[in-house]
């Protein structure tokens, strides 16, 4: 297999890694992802126009990209910048209306911004768990029910949600206007947001839905595995600028060999991690897409978690300050385990397929 990036994905990395480093630098990120709105609508129309939300479909259905290599060469180079813009919700929603066979270029061209309702409360991630109603009366539908968690829910003009109905599982679009949203900022940035639905009229997109959401969950979990890999490497080579100008005992401390030993496995780590985010996109579309996609968010868990804490504890006090960037790396390292599925959830998935 050849794992070098066609010459389109390398031009879409280079102008995206370009336009984060000149305009979304640390001190920018960390100005607005913990104040509502929790992004920038600003950056976010620079962004459409750039065209990163056409790499998220592909050519049939209005988009220049789509398959797993252009959604892991997106939000890697996301996760480098930590960017917080709402583009995973997008994401989800790319799939769903595909599956639906409705109409993208709203989406596309960022004039409509759209967030999927699917975790609960009570069912944080299992699809079988939601508890969400929708009733049909005189050929409307009205959904009634909670959505937890939900990414960009305060950004969004429009609610794709997932409800129980006679027929089962259905996906439903629901105008932000008609629920109750309470936005709020995580604590790695980025926004979120409770929904409540109280009979808010809703528009069947279609039944069955079960297939096309946990397709869409595969997506999101490959998108995150992809912005792990390059906060990782972000995280990591500012630990190795580190190690080569702190002084102690009149030398850098990157010469003592504990310190590189330590360095070195966690340069293992972001490659196994990267090697089976690559397993992960190469599998999309294919029967093995689903355990693909829970060993790479598995994996993705166990190594963000080990980069947070070996960055932070070898840089020492200047990784927890707020103007360093380290802290609010393994920030978000430590949360991407907890979106759509943590560690133990992928594993319990994987231990499924294989059983």
């Amino acid at each position: 297999m050849d794992f070098e990036p066609t010459e389109d994905r390398r031009m879409l990395a280079e102008t995206l890694r370009r336009y984060l480093a000149e305009q979304y630098e640390i001190e920018h990120r960390t100005t607005v992802a913990y104040d509502a709105p929790w992004y920038d609508p600003e950056k976010w129309d620079e962004l459409a126009e750039l065209g990163v939300l056409y790499a998220l479909a592909p050519e049939d259905h209005g988009g220049f990209g789509g398959s797993g290599f252009d959604i892991a060469t997106v939000f890697e180079e996301l996760g480098r910048a930590l960017c917080p813009e709402p583009i995973l919700p997008q994401l989800l929603a790319v799939r769903l209306l595909m599956a639906a066979g409705q109409e993208l270029e709203p989406l596309l061209s960022g004039a409509s911004r759209f967030a999927v309702g699917i975790g609960e409360t009570d069912a944080p991630y299992a699809l079988e768990e939601i508890t969400a109603e929708a009733i049909e009366e005189n050929g409307t539908w009205q959904i009634s029910g909670r959505k937890s968690v939900v990414y960009g829910a305060g950004a969004a003009d429009t609610l794709l949600i997932a409800a129980r109905h006679s027929k089962g599982l259905g996906l439903f679009s629901v105008a932000a206007e008609d629920a109750e949203i309470t936005p709020y900022g995580m604590i790695d940035g980025g926004c979120a947001g409770e929904v409540f639905l109280d009979q808010a009229p809703g528009i069947l997109l279609f039944d069955e839905a079960d297939a096309a959401l946990q397709d869409a969950l595969d997506w999101g979990a490959l998108a995150l595995s992809a912005e792990a890999v390059g906060a990782m490497d972000a995280a990591a080579e500012m630990l190795l600028d580190y190690l080569k100008t702190r002084q102690q005992f009149g030398r850098p401390i990157g010469t003592f060999q504990a310190l590189q030993h330590r360095a070195v496995e966690l340069k293992v780590e972001i490659e196994q991690a990267r090697s089976i985010t690559i397993h992960a996109a190469a599998s999309m579309g294919t029967p093995d897409q689903s355990r693909a996609c829970s060993m790479a968010k598995n994996l993705i868990g166990r190594a963000a978690k080990l980069v947070a804490e070996e960055t932070i504890q070898m840089q020492g006090g200047i990784a927890m300050t707020w103007e360093y960037p380290a802290s609010h790396y393994a920030k978000r390292l430590i949360m991407i385990d907890h979106q759509l599925g943590d560690t133990e959830f992928h594993l319990e998935r994987v231990m499924v397929a294989l059983a």
